[in-house]
């Protein structure tokens, strides 16, 4: 307990704060105040710019800018996050401005709030990240385009229209009726901003959106004095304006409401997430920024602000800047705070066109051409055209819930759609192949059956099914189809290499599992009919050769091509680093129970997975010598297992009745007899492997495994290497009925999947 109180502590602890020890609000001040004034510096132009392309007073940019640091900022789940207007809302508050008029606006921003409020309130914060990201990067790319049509206007000194098709029609006359001063001032920001990140590090410790535009207003006075610049009456506290309920049209304001709560959530959200991916401190609790953002947008409605979201800009610029708690959001809003009472004056001078080419940067940057390639390279290419699209010619609510369902429909169409293929005979004599992979519901059943009805009459076939998931609709229509063509008189295999048994459709609720591939099954279980000695429909038995060619055949059609590519280096030498010492019997698979692929292992199989006795095997040794001295192995693995026939004929013949296979087959349980004198002397392996509740024929097992390690000791080519530290010797042993793992050492035995006590 005391360990996870610590734990909880320090998620809400800033970078580079002590653990468990919450620290002050001026505990970082040393970082958090240089860093606040860079984030102001940033904030300034861009609140002014925001506000120009929302139709809103100017000021009501400000009020936002102030509110969204210091409510956002104190009350937020984001250490690190900076708050303000968005130019992700821009679109939307421009259209509200028009439909319902400046104070209405406001109070459907405080609408908001309340609504972002009950979000966090009910802790899901989290679902609202379950948007497809590409409708995300879409939506601002067509919000971005949207801006430069709008901007684009107000830049050649004309007026912006209601909307992105009008902007674009009108953009012919509005050139040719250009301003060229607005024009040219307009510009020079746009050269600015796309130049500064060439410009010395010393000179770009100023923002370059803060150098623009006060650059330009000063070449502005003295150039140009009639351009048309930003006007207002009076102060902040001036620009104060309460709100007011709509006249009429509630369900539209309703509308805007929700509007305005989802897009603020989501690139809030969105904008924390990515703030946490910057720095190594504390992560963002989303319910609780969610009702730090409602909080702000309260306020901000109540005061006569615009609405206020986490802003990625300013707060990659916070990080950047080396905040590093709160406290520089808050100050970034007081010193917004401040300076709108004081020199607000100084903002009439800044020129429309100036903050036209501000918006026609930002607007760019949100058209991001690695959003473009990303939405190519993973197929969503025409999820992000149809968002950005409908977000321009139609509106910004509009074009999110058209891409969502896009998005949707490409999900289920991606997680639905079966691939179910058809292949002719490749040869004369070999049947045609069906290949059925993916999801197996009933919504693939009308591609099944064009895909079976295209078999040909009397054809032999092998279904291959590789689902990771399959409903009794599915299973049924395909047993149908194979007893239909089997009466043809053609032979029908299913083969199944998913995860859901084919059986189990027939009466279990179908699941989702994963897919394998691998470990292979026995091929007596995905064929029993061309098991050695079984018979097929048609009551021919086949040999066990052919059991063989069916799956060589197999491997051929479905693990050839991924094999390929990992043998390719081996083409001209093997560098196993383990000898892996095992029993001959077949239920035991060296590479199965290690996870291990081709050239991993030195494999050394015989009766009982002996090593040597006292007058030495030359077919032991000569592949002794071979690991040590030719390929220098690291390591060599004894591995024993469960119910070894081996081991029974060791007990048989000390009970004296040991089967009769011969003098040789004798002769070699000679190499196991030590392990049985040591069982009976209760070798330390022999009573841990009583305790832990194995058979005596299991514990004869692993005390041999035990023997043989202490026999490479004494041997003339491992032993040396094992005293010099050069090769390293361990046992195993493979319980079969579990499929598990334990490791035997001298002294015992230890289970290696921490899953399951040795039992």
């Amino acid at each position: 307990m005391p360990q996870a109180s610590k734990t909880a502590n320090d998620a809400h602890s800033p970078p580079g704060a002590k653990p468990g020890v919450k620290p002050s609000f001026l505990s970082n001040l040393g970082a958090d105040f240089p860093a606040s004034l860079v984030v102001f510096l940033v904030a300034l132009p861009l609140s002014l710019g925001i506000a120009a392309a929302s139709g809103a007073p100017i000021m009501a940019g400000l009020i936002a800018a102030a509110v969204g640091g210091i409510v956002a900022g104190t009350l937020g789940g984001s250490v690190l996050q900076v708050s303000g207007p968005a130019a992700g809302l821009t679109v939307v508050v421009a259209g509200l401005v028009a439909e319902f008029g400046w104070q209405v606006t406001c109070a459907i921003t405080a609408a908001a709030g309340v609504v972002q409020l009950l979000l966090g309130l009910s802790r899901v914060g989290r679902a609202a990240l379950a948007v497809s990201p590409v409708v995300v990067k879409a939506m601002l790319a067509g919000i971005g385009i949207t801006i430069i049509l709008q901007q684009i206007h107000v830049l050649l000194g004309g007026q912006a229209a209601g909307s992105a098709v009008e902007n674009l029609a009108g953009l012919p006359a509005a050139i040719t009726a250009v301003e060229l001063h607005s024009a040219l001032l307009g510009l020079a920001v746009v050269v600015i901003l796309l130049g500064w990140k060439y410009l010395p590090a010393a000179v770009r410790k100023v923002p370059g959106p803060l150098a623009a535009v006060v650059a330009v207003t000063a070449v502005s006075v003295a150039v140009a004095p009639g351009v048309e610049r930003i006007s207002f009456s009076g102060s902040i506290l001036d620009a104060v304006a309460l709100p007011s309920l709509p006249e009429g049209n509630w369900r539209g304001a309703v509308m805007a409401v929700i509007t305005v709560a989802l897009i603020a959530s989501i690139e809030s959200l969105l904008s924390a997430v990515a703030v946490d991916k910057m720095h190594t401190g504390a992560r963002t609790n989303l319910n609780r920024e969610l009702v730090g953002q409602g909080s702000a947008n309260v306020v901000s409605g109540l005061l006569g602000g615009l609405p206020v979201t986490g802003v990625i800009v300013r707060s990659a610029t916070n990080v950047e800047a080396g905040a590093k708690s709160r406290a520089s959001a808050v100050l970034h809003g007081v010193w917004v705070l401040v300076f709108s009472a004081l020199f607000a004056g100084m903002i009439q001078l800044i020129p429309l066109s100036v903050l036209a080419g501000l918006l026609l940067v930002i607007g760019a940057k949100l058209v991001k051409i690695a959003d473009i390639k990303t939405s190519l390279r993973t197929g969503d290419l025409l999820v992000y055209a149809v968002t950005l699209v409908c977000v321009v010619v139609l509106n910004l609510l509009e074009g999110v819930i058209i891409g969502l369902a896009l998005a949707a429909l490409c999900v289920l169409w991606r997680v639905l759609r079966t691939q179910i293929h058809a292949h002719a005979p490749v040869a004369p004599g070999t049947p045609w192949r069906v290949t059925i992979a993916g999801s197996c519901s009933f919504f693939a059943l009308p591609r099944l059956s064009r895909v079976l009805g295209s078999v040909p009459e009397g054809a032999d076939v092998v279904v291959e099914l590789n689902a990771d998931y399959l409903d009794h609709a599915f299973r049924e229509t395909l047993l149908a189809w194979r007893a239909q063509h089997r009466s043809t008189g053609a032979s029908v295999s299913i083969e199944e290499h998913g995860s859901t048994t084919f059986t189990d459709a027939a009466d279990n609720t179908p699941q989702r599992q994963d897919l394998r591939e691998f470990p292979l099954p026995p091929r007596a279980s995905w064929e029993p009919s061309v098991a050695a000695g079984t018979a097929d429909d048609d009551g021919d038995r086949h040999p066990p050769l052919r059991s063989i060619l069916l799956g060589i055949d197999k491997y051929h059609r479905r693990h050839a091509d991924k094999v390929r590519p990992l043998v390719q280096d081996l083409t001209d030498g093997q560098n196993p680093d383990t000898l892996f010492v095992a029993c001959v019997d077949s239920r035991v698979n060296p590479n199965l129970i290690t996870s291990s692929g081709p050239g991993d292992l030195l494999t050394l199989r015989n009766i009982g997975n002996v090593v040597c006795s006292d007058d030495h095997d030359a077919s032991i040794d000569s592949t002794l010598t071979f690991a040590v001295k030719a390929l220098s192995v690291d390591s060599i693995v004894v591995c024993g297992h469960s119910n070894c026939g081996a081991m029974k004929a060791v007990l048989a013949d000390a009970s004296g009745s040991a089967p009769a296979l011969g003098s040789g087959f004798d002769a070699w349980l000679e190499h196991a007899r030590p392990s049985y004198r040591a069982l009976v002397d209760n070798h330390p392996v022999a009573l841990a492997a009583k305790a832990a509740g194995f058979s005596r024929l299991d514990q004869l097992s692993m005390v041999n495994v035990a023997v043989q390690l202490g026999k490479l000791e004494q041997h003339p080519v491992t032993g040396p290497a094992l005293a010099a530290g050069q090769l390293e010797a361990t046992g195993l042993f493979y319980d079969i009925c579990t499929a598990r793992v334990v490791l035997v050492t001298p002294e015992g035995i230890e289970q290696l999947d921490p899953s399951m006590a040795v039992r």
